[in-house]
């Protein structure tokens, strides 16, 4: 079930990772359950948000308390294989945004 994650009050950073999909797949699914595990033992995790069309066009957005949690994150060996599978098989092109959230309000039916 897609749901929208939970952040603090800001400042926080999300990290925008805007990806476009080759049709190779196989373990794609797996290891980005996996990542998700992974990224929620990290330190400064706070949560995620993701989406992809049909044409392999994808978004996840990943909320962390600070900059230096998010690059511990990189640095993570699991992620860093992940990343390179990512760079080999799985995606034709990404590119990762780092933001600091200033601002956050909504609502809730």
């Amino acid at each position: 079930m897609a749901e929208i994650a939970e952040t603090p009050e800001p400042p926080y950073y999300a990290v925008i990772f805007t990806s476009l999909r080759t049709e190779e797949c196989e373990g794609y699914a797996e290891m980005a359950i996996q990542m998700l595990e992974l990224a929620k033992e990290q330190p400064g995790f706070l949560g995620v948000e993701s989406a992809r069309e049909d044409s392999g066009l994808g978004v996840t957005v990943s909320y962390w308390e600070d900059e230096a949690s998010i690059s511990v994150w990189k640095r993570q060996m699991d992620h860093q294989a992940a990343q390179r599978l990512g760079k080999d098989e799985w995606y034709k092109s990404y590119t990762v945004r780092v933001s600091k959230v200033e601002r956050a309000y909504g609502f809730i039916k």
